[in-house]
């Protein structure tokens, strides 16, 4: 099983004091809605800014209808234990994860990805890239005709197994500018020896400035459930980012415009 995304980093991890001052519990109460069970219905717009629709064939639907828990809901480890950190993340995504070590940071951003594919019968279009040899290995020869859930996350589990953040990065393609993000990007990063990811799961903008403010989520080490990650550096507009300057800063991880990346 390959591993790459931990937060003991000593490239990435935020351990200046310095950087410390500036982690800022939770997020503007008034921006989610309790009640919300889905990710558009629980995270609301700032003021002056407008969330984008999708039709339901496309990606940017299907992040925008995922489920999430209770807001009282604390991550929960692929062994049963919890992550306590409530100030690293605002909402957890419903979704299950398996009980083996396997759904970390990279799988979790592939498997949104194949899951949005697997829901619309996409089947040909599910492969990823293994790190050994960077080739993809295709869902529809792994299931050869068998369609089920359970072989479906079978396939998934292989591909977690051998595929990294390494094998995301050099799979994706780069965004040229933070300014053309789009829904379903993500943040990777290769890490040495090892990185991490997140991926943006929803998006507003302003129309009379055209700025633009993303939702993310990640996984992380130990493999863990998905989860809406709050904005360290802004309260005011936690948990959206406004994706301005060279350094984006979450709360377990510090990217760079030129991580930012897309799948076609």
């Amino acid at each position: 099983m390959l591993t790459y995304c931990t937060a003991s980093s000593n490239q990435n991890k935020l351990k200046d004091k310095s950087e410390q001052l500036h982690m800022v519990d939770g997020y503007n109460q008034q921006l989610v809605d309790a009640e919300g069970k889905i990710i558009k219905d629980r995270f609301k717009p700032p003021v002056g800014y407008e969330r984008i629709n999708y039709k339901k064939n496309e990606f940017g639907y299907f992040l925008q209808q995922l489920p999430v828990k209770s807001i009282d809901k604390l991550v929960t480890y692929y062994n049963g234990r919890t992550k306590d950190r409530r100030d690293i993340y605002a909402s957890v995504i419903d979704l299950p994860i398996g009980k083996r070590d396997l759904h970390q940071c990279a799988d979790a951003v592939m498997r949104l990805r194949a899951d949005y594919l697997y829901q619309n019968k996409k089947y040909n279009d599910i492969h990823f890239n293994f790190l050994s040899d960077g080739k993809p290995r295709y869902y529809n020869k792994f299931a050869n005709g068998d369609y089920s859930y359970s072989t479906y996350w079978k396939y998934l589990e292989y591909i977690f197994a051998y595929a990294n953040t390494a094998s995301l990065h050099d799979e994706l393609s780069t965004v040229k500018s933070m300014d053309d993000v789009r829904i379903g990007d993500t943040f990777v990063q290769k890490g040495n020896p090892i990185g991490h990811a997140i991926v943006v799961v929803d998006l507003v903008i302003n129309p009379k400035t055209g700025q633009k403010l993303v939702l993310m989520a990640q996984s992380y080490m130990p493999a863990q459930e998905l989860q809406i990650i709050n904005n360290p550096i802004n309260k005011s507009i936690s948990p959206w980012y406004a994706l301005s300057g060279e350094v984006i800063r979450t709360p377990e991880w510090k990217f760079y415009s030129e991580n930012l990346k897309t799948w076609n």
